[in-house]
């Protein structure tokens, strides 16, 4: 640490920050990240360093005007390598680069694009190195990010920032200060319905602001999906001679506030995230059919690798919650014993201390078959297909004769369409609909195998938004939660006009984000220190919140050469040694 003085006072990065203005107008903001450091240490090398905690911030921004038709453009990024107002980053393709617009939603019409899902704590240049581009309408050089100099009546901008923590998790929020408004010059029109020429710019201005969870730059709203959670139920998910157990503390895996273990291993994390998953998703009203599929290796004398389904698709997500209620249970039953074995026999010894005689190997492929099938028959059709494939292994055989299939093949066959298998041979499975496999890669598991797996329907493997990389298995919750916010509309913090929404950003600490939209938290009404608001991890993981501003076609003339003007923050605390209550706004 070369600044001896972060170690006690709040530092803040600036960037500048407008917002637009009716009339010859502008208004500048600051956007700061701040870090709390405390006393986290590390050891490398045998020598002692400091931990971090640095949040960086990337964004996208789109304005849209009329100009003999509605016009769409991009303002400005970062980062932006070529300075073209679209994010991109130069990158080994034949491209020579990868840009916002590689990353379209398929899935909707609406979006032209996504914050570049790649990128990382090693690819955010500096603050002081962006480019805030030009005005889109009088051609001027910006020196603000959002500096709109001629809005008309009927205009629209949106800008999604991506949020990454690197290194430490910590509390997020979102803040605002030094709200302004001005009357500005006193035209005619305007002083017939405003003689008091009284800024009304903020409260005209309708806006948005919500978790993006795909960073698209669009809001989403709900839509129907059937579901298939396909876990790994191999011995090194609980036994501690295979790495299962990651912790020596107690966990409360059902939510009741006590300890349902001594210890906690991995196949408790997956147990508490997918029954928050579910639980977010009967909250949330959601449309959805979910199963449960389990795979594992296979015996000495078995013939078929242990593979199968612990709950059929169904709407009934109580019946889900009860299938994974018990999983430490559920899956020593599967991993000991004789075949045939089934979640439900009994036989199993669930201490994380024992472990001999058990199968052995990881069945992936299989596992995606099993579930694909299960989509295949007993999904609704017409609506959302996904997979979610959980591993902390790689694709192997066990002990018996049974032979296992390529994974990356399952997956590729999982999201062709149907009757076009990419594969065939003696293990592809069956023709399925085409479907969205996410992959979650935990701990040790072989990374590049999952990553290949994950993809959208219809396309390719390989992609990032599809890939969730989990180093340490206490984060396994929380990928569930960014994983369930995918299957119900995008949750919206507050929509009200622009002055409202910085009053509440701009009121005490913020807004306080969650970073774990399965948790059931009210960012505006539940305290910040509430238990079902959670950190945001420390690993860089791209967190998208977006805001969306229209200045509605009817307004009057009460707002012509009115001004707005406000400074926006983030501002983190490491969650080790808080409790996410947060400072009070620096002055």
């Amino acid at each position: 640490m070369t600044q001896d003085n972060q170690l006690i006072n709040l530092t803040r990065r600036q960037m500048l920050i407008g917002v637009g203005a009716v009339g010859l107008a502008s208004a500048g903001a600051g956007l700061g990240t701040s870090a709390l450091f405390r006393d986290t240490e590390s050891f490398t090398g045998n020598s002692i360093v400091a931990g971090e905690l640095d949040l960086l911030v990337d964004w996208q921004q789109h304005y849209s005007y009329w100009d003999g038709g509605m016009k769409h453009v991009f303002v400005n990024a970062h980062p932006d390598h070529d300075g073209d107002g679209e994010q991109s980053i130069e990158a080994d393709n034949d491209a020579g680069q990868l840009k916002y617009s590689d990353f379209p939603d398929p899935e909707d019409e609406d979006s032209n694009g996504a914050n570049i899902p790649t990128l990382g704590c090693d690819d955010i240049p500096p603050l002081s190195e962006a480019d805030y581009g030009v005005d889109p309408i009088t051609g001027e050089r910006n020196e603000t990010l959002v500096q709109l100099r001629d809005v008309k009546p009927g205009d629209m901008g949106e800008i999604t920032f991506s949020l990454h923590l690197c290194d430490n998790p910590g509390y997020i929020w979102m803040q605002a200060g030094n709200v302004s408004q001005d009357g500005g010059t006193a035209a005619e029109p305007e002083l017939i319905v405003d003689p008091d020429n009284l800024g009304d710019l903020g409260q005209a201005i309708q806006a948005t602001l919500w978790y993006d969870e795909d960073c698209d730059n669009v809001y989403d709203p709900e839509a129907p999906a059937d579901i298939m959670l396909t876990l790994d139920f191999s011995g090194s998910m609980l036994y501690r001679r295979f790495g299962g157990v990651v912790s020596e503390d107690s966990i409360d895996v059902d939510g009741d506030g006590s300890a349902d273990y001594p210890e906690t291993t991995k196949i408790d994390l997956v147990e508490k995230g997918a029954r928050q998953f579910i639980e977010y998703l009967q909250a949330q009203g959601a449309d959805v059919t979910v199963g449960v599929a389990y795979f594992d290796g296979d015996q000495q004398g078995d013939t078929a690798p242990r593979v199968g389904i612990l709950e059929p698709l169904t709407a009934n997500l109580s019946a889900v919650d009860t299938a994974l209620s018990g999983l430490r249970q559920k899956l020593a039953n599967v991993v000991s014993g004789g075949e045939p074995t089934t979640p439900f026999d009994g036989d199993g010894d669930p201490d994380p201390s024992a472990g001999g005689g058990i199968a052995e190997g990881t069945f992936i492929g299989e596992g995606v078959d099993a579930a694909q099938l299960e989509l295949t028959n007993n999904g609704r059709g017409g609506v959302r297909p996904a997979n979610l494939v959980l591993s902390d292994g790689e694709s192997f055989n066990g002990q018996g004769s049974a032979q296992f299939s390529d994974p990356t093949e399952s997956a590729d066959n999982a999201r062709a369409p149907l009757g076009s298998p990419v594969h065939t041979g003696p293990n592809s499975p069956p023709a399925s609909i085409a479907t969205d496999v996410f992959t979650i890669s935990v701990g040790s598991a072989n990374d590049a195998v999952l990553q290949a797996m994950a993809g959208p329907a219809n396309g390719a493997g390989g992609a990032a938004a599809f890939f969730n990389d989990v180093d340490d298995p206490l984060n396994i919750p929380t990928v569930f939660g960014n994983i369930a916010a995918q299957f119900v509309g995008e949750k919206v913090i507050m929509e009200d006009s622009l002055a409202n929404i910085l009053a509440e950003l701009a009121d005490g600490n913020g807004i306080p984000l969650d970073g774990n939209r399965a948790t059931i938290y009210d960012e505006l009404s539940d305290p910040a220190t509430d238990p079902d608001r959670d950190a945001f991890r420390g690993d860089g993981v791209m967190h998208c919140i977006a805001l969306e501003w229209e200045l509605p076609a009817d307004v009057g003339n009460e707002v012509q050469g009115d001004t707005i003007g406000f400074d926006l923050g983030f501002y983190t605390e490491q969650e080790r040694n808080n409790d996410g209550s947060g400072p009070a706004l620096p002055a």
